[in-house]
């Protein structure tokens, strides 16, 4: 897809996921904006991870019960449909493996198959991006 077409998806993603209205914080409203435009720009590592911000903060604004909780306990007390908890436990998972790399120089499989992993990623981008979506649009307002 080119950039064009990112955009247009973006789109048929919000005419699909939201129906009435929506109110959000403007910390989740500008994530929101960075994790599009990593995802247009096809900056997929970067719009995973904005979407996961995206998603914690959005978690917190309407969950949260203190102010510390993981973005582990958020997904699990939120009051979203489980397919989707399901979904939002994936992308964490996920983004931990490119957060948190335990053994930064075991990176003969990104020098040798680069491609696999860019592949990889653009699909998780994807998801994580329509995630988000699916995240910040569950408690419409008709």
């Amino acid at each position: 897809m080119n950039k064009t077409d990112r955009w247009e998806w973006l789109c048929s993603l919000d005419d699909e996921l939201l129906q009435g209205g929506v109110i959000l914080s403007e910390w989740c409203s500008a994530i929101v904006r960075e994790c599009d435009m990593a995802y247009v720009g096809e900056a997929h590592l970067g719009a995973i991870l904005t979407a996961v911000a995206g998603i914690e903060t959005y978690l917190r604004s309407e969950y949260a019960e203190k102010s510390r909780e993981s973005l582990f306990e958020l997904i699990n007390q939120s009051s979203i449909e489980d397919t989707l908890k399901l979904d939002l436990h994936k992308i964490r998972k996920y983004r931990n493996k490119w957060v948190h790399v335990g053994d930064p120089w075991n990176d003969k499989v990104l020098l040798d198959v680069p491609e696999e992993h860019e592949e990889e990623l653009e699909i998780m981008a994807a998801f994580a991006v329509k995630a988000l979506r699916r995240t910040i649009y569950e408690n419409l307002s008709v």
